[in-house]
């Protein structure tokens, strides 16, 4: 569907990152500045188990050296439904309101549709998981 990113955690190298991803065909943490990632695992669903990888792959990403990876390209794709979300929090709207608006807007945006739809829910429950758990 779309694309990018959620959650800034900044790290110990100045001017990098851990950003959280949703794309299409792919959902994880990635460094702003190279092609560093790391995928949830397929079949995580459990939300104590999401917090435990999240705060693993924050220990990763702290260790990883850009050097070792290709330079990251900017995205041509249009927002992730977190993405929009983060917008909405960052004009004032409370984090469940944002997540409220943005599930009214996919169902008017994508009628009929009940995969993106369940995919927006799905977004927005995490965000307020992770908003929660303080990692974002």
């Amino acid at each position: 569907m779309k694309d990018e990113t959620s959650k800034s955690v900044p790290a110990d190298n100045p001017g990098r990152e851990l950003h959280w991803t949703v794309q299409r065909t792919f959902q994880g943490w990635t460094c702003s500045q190279c092609e560093w990632n790391e995928p949830v695992p397929t079949l995580l669903s459990d939300p104590d188990a999401k917090t435990a990888y999240d705060r693993i792959t924050m220990a990763k990403f702290r260790k990883h050296n850009c050097a070792e990876y290709p330079i990251r390209l900017p995205s041509s794709i249009g927002d992730s439904f977190t993405v929009r979300i983060r917008k909405l929090v960052s004009r004032g709207f409370k984090p469940k309101d944002a997540v409220e608006l943005i599930l009214q807007e996919a169902s008017i945006e994508y009628p009929g549709q009940p995969k993106i739809l369940e995919q927006a829910k799905q977004e927005g429950e995490d965000f307020l998981r992770r908003l929660r758990a303080g990692l974002i």
